[in-house]
């Protein structure tokens, strides 16, 4: 079946499959400059943590080579861009020009010049070499691909022999009793959303995405048929957000 003839989900909507990738980038049109922000203030600054434990995780060390994929604004690739240092590169890539702008303009800012590069890209169709990276990552952006096998495939590609992926998504919560007191949270993520940006329909959008992800063992098992070997996860906040880790072996 080609892609014109298969649909599939835009939070909680049935779109066709080649529509998915045009909204997903409206959205973030839509909501990059207030990004951060709304980041702060849906994970009362919580996912600054969650971050950091994901780069700890990485083992990311001077002179390596760091693919950071859905970039963003590029706090992620910041941090890298310290720990490679200045025989190191790191890529920011993002499918979005919007986003991808206010990172490179605030890393710039920070000073980190010459070990950063910018590539606008779809994480399903990566414009880099095979077994080229020694670490990628994708954070918080894997829920908005189209094709996530796909992208995993992708991602594989690019990392060099024992190369690692590390995902940092929001998952299904694991803590006994958190799911009921989550869900009535997500529901005023929109109307923050809406306060803060003028845009409740995106943040709607990101709260179903989040629904709408593979569970924890699933993207697990999804990363072992992409080819990723040794994958494992590590939940934090109870199972609110997983980290997964698998290699290229």
């Amino acid at each position: 079946m080609s892609d014109r003839q298969r649909d599939t989900h835009f939070g909680y909507q049935q779109v066709p499959w080649e529509e998915k990738a045009r909204r997903v980038r409206g959205v973030f049109d839509s909501v990059a400059n207030k990004y951060d922000v709304m980041n702060d203030l849906m994970s009362l600054g919580v996912h600054r943590l969650w971050k950091r434990f994901a780069i700890e995780l990485s083992g990311v060390c001077a002179g390596q080579r760091v693919l950071d994929v859905a970039s963003g604004t590029g706090d992620l690739a910041g941090r890298f861009a310290d720990l490679v240092g200045p025989e190191g590169v790191v890529v920011s890539a993002d499918i979005n020009a919007a986003m991808l702008a206010n990172g490179r303009d605030a890393l710039t800012d920070q000073g980190k010049v010459s070990n950063m590069r910018y590539t606008l890209a779809d994480a399903q169709h990566l414009p880099f070499r095979d077994d080229y990276f020694d670490c990628v990552t994708i954070a918080f952006g894997l829920r908005n691909v189209t094709d996530i096998s796909t992208a995993l495939r992708s991602m594989w590609r690019v990392l060099r022999p024992g190369g690692r992926l590390l995902v940092l998504e929001f998952s299904k919560p694991a803590l006994p009793g958190l799911q009921p007191v989550y869900d009535a949270y997500s529901k005023f993520i929109p109307v923050l959303g809406k306060a803060v940006t003028g845009d409740e329909a995106s943040y709607r959008y990101l709260v179903e995405s989040i629904r709408m992800h593979p569970d924890q063992q699933t993207l697990a098992d999804m990363l072992r048929a992409a080819g990723f070997g040794h994958c494992d996860y590590y939940n934090l906040s109870g199972g609110i957000v997983a980290v997964h880790r698998g290699y290229k072996l």
